[in-house]
């Protein structure tokens, strides 16, 4: 349950998301997080790093195998989400 509750902190699976499009140096990947204030992303990286999620390459973060494979189990839910959602979507107007 540990990694369910580092999966619920702010912005945490933004930074896994974002970095599905593959590794971002810290500006760029604070730029696809949607402008995630600095410290934020920090306190995020680092507690990625320390699960074995993401790490630090030559390119910048990037995913590791086993954030990988999180976000592919993850994408069942991803499908569900976006049905349930269109449920709220507005009827198309006239």
């Amino acid at each position: 349950m540990v990694l369910l509750d580092l999966l619920g902190r702010r912005a945490a699976l933004g930074v896994l998301w974002a970095l599905s499009d593959g590794p971002a140096s810290f500006r760029a990947l604070q730029e696809r997080a949607g402008g995630l204030a600095a410290s934020t992303l920090n306190t995020r990286l680092a507690e990625l790093r320390g699960v074995d999620l993401i790490t630090r390459t030559d390119d910048g973060y990037a995913l590791t195998v086993d954030g990988t494979e999180l976000l592919a189990a993850g994408e069942p839910l991803v499908g569900w989400v976006t049905e349930w959602a269109a449920k709220f979507d507005p009827p198309p107007g006239p």
